[in-house]
């Protein structure tokens, strides 16, 4: 399971929190109609009040507790336990406020005791499955957290026989700049090449984060090695060197809490990257419904204009160094496809078939990988997926711009930024490389629901009014 596969099963989360919503919801609808004597839409607000406030005061309550966390360290009846006060506490703003509006003579308290013995058994219900699932997904090893290590040193030999003996944290691999006087693996873990390796190296796409288990006094070194590895979209952690046997269980334990993703804090990337995950599969559901006629008539288009089928697969890169399969319809003669982009599209490539000149015009060649927006592959905005080897003149061009490995630390899009702002289809040029790769870093730096949509209601006008640009 890579990076992308993991951070998604970590942001499950989100889904449990909706989910408690949207029973709690139906709870308070279900009281009011019991309140009202069967008629809900006649209910008076006085009556509706004191379950609306008892239910966000439980909902407020397991947030701030940290009860959608569900660490490793917290044991299932005690979450249960947790929960169950949460629920006293909602029941007990329930029965104040159903007091204080309507007086002791009339306070319905056998309704709001039921009401409240209802809430205690749904939300236990949920919140036992939730762990459930959690403790399944930690055995199958989904939330065990995978490290690289950076430095064959002493400080890394512990750590590693450390790690093989508590089981809860995977070391794919060692990383050194000092090949010559490293040895072939440390603790049974290979080395596996320099630090750069790290920014293209095939275990990368399952690292979920890098270990500097260098000497910290060494600071030209660690800021060298933080400057470098900073492109990845992965946490570098430094480790110093514990003197005792408590220090080293604390510092391994740190490394191996994989709780679920906190819902506290207005800039939480999980909750940003739940956000946009929940955005692209809302709207690639409906576009690819309301699309489905036009992707049929353009692969029978594509299939009578020239021999052999109808779509284009391509390896590329995804978030992470990720290799993604994209999709796309077929615009150049079946013979002469290109699948690593080694050479880029001109002006009159002769290559290019004719219905493959209108959808590369058009764009629509790209339509298909609303599939892979759906896998969660590839998101409706982002930074445009590169070939696998891509050249531009006679380069690769990850070989041109230092910072080209930013562009990863999100997952690639159907357009972005760099595309509404001029920087689209092949890059004959390294100035060319530079600007794209910048565009594209602003866009990470920047990113949010809103820019997203915005971004994507101009895509269209800005492709189509651009008769200049070689696609």
């Amino acid at each position: 399971m890579n990076t992308r596969q993991r951070n998604a099963a970590r942001r499950r989360v989100f889904y449990f929190r909706a989910l408690d919503i949207l029973g709690l919801g139906v709870a308070v609808a279900a009281g009011v109609t019991v309140l009202s004597n069967g008629a809900p839409l006649t209910a008076r607000l006085m009556d509706a009040a004191p379950l609306v406030m008892g239910a966000a005061t439980m909902l407020g309550l397991l947030r701030s507790l940290g009860l959608y966390r569900f660490d490793k360290g917290h044991g299932f009846l005690p979450h249960l336990f947790a929960v169950g006060c949460v629920v006293a506490i909602g029941g007990i703003v329930t029965l104040v406020l159903g007091l204080a509006l309507h007086g002791a003579p009339a306070t319905p308290w056998r309704d709001y005791g039921g009401w409240i013995a209802s809430v205690l058994l749904l939300l236990l219900t949920l919140h036992a499955v939730w762990s459930l699932l959690v403790t399944s997904w930690r055995r199958k090893g989904a939330l065990t957290p995978n490290i690289a290590v950076v430095g064959a040193t002493r400080h890394a030999e512990r750590l590693i026989q450390e790690a093989l003996q508590r089981r809860d944290l995977n070391v794919l691999g060692v990383f050194d700049d000092r090949l010559a006087r490293s040895p072939d693996a440390v603790q049974g873990v290979p080395v596996l090449g320099e630090a750069n390796a790290l920014l293209n190296h095939r275990l990368t796409p399952y690292v979920d984060r890098i270990v500097l288990a260098i000497d910290p006094k060494a600071e030209a070194r660690v800021r060298d090695l933080t400057a470098r590895l900073s492109a990845l979209p992965i946490r570098l952690t430094l480790l110093i060197d514990p003197k005792t046997a408590e220090q080293r269980n604390a510092a391994l334990e740190k490394l191996s809490q994989a709780p679920m993703a906190p819902l506290e804090g207005p800039v939480d990337p999980d909750r940003r990257a739940f956000n946009k995950r929940l955005q692209d599969l809302i709207l690639a559901s409906a576009g690819l419904a309301l699309l489905s006629p036009l992707l049929l008539i353009l692969a029978v288009l594509v299939r009578l204009d020239s021999p052999g089928p109808s779509m284009f697969r391509q390896r590329r890169h995804g978030f992470n160094q990720e290799e993604i399969v994209v999709w796309k319809f077929r615009t150049m003669a079946h013979a002469a496809a290109d699948a690593c982009a080694i050479r880029q599209v001109t002006a009159d490539d002769e290559r290019i078939t004719r219905i493959g000149r209108f959808l590369r015009a058009t764009s629509l060649d790209e339509l298909p990988q609303l599939l892979n927006v759906l896998r969660g592959e590839m998101s409706l905005v982002g930074p445009r997926p590169h070939a696998i080897g891509m050249k531009t003149g006679a380069i690769e061009s990850a070989r041109l711009v230092a910072d080209y490995a930013h562009r990863h630390r999100i997952k690639p899009g159907m357009t972005g930024w760099a595309a509404v702002k001029g920087s689209r289809g092949p890059m004959h040029t390294a100035a060319e490389v530079r600007r794209r790769v910048q565009l594209d870093i602003d866009y990470i730096e920047r990113q949010s629901f809103w820019l997203d949509l915005w971004i994507i209601a101009v895509t269209v006008p800005v492709l189509l009014g651009d008769r200049m640009s070689v696609r």
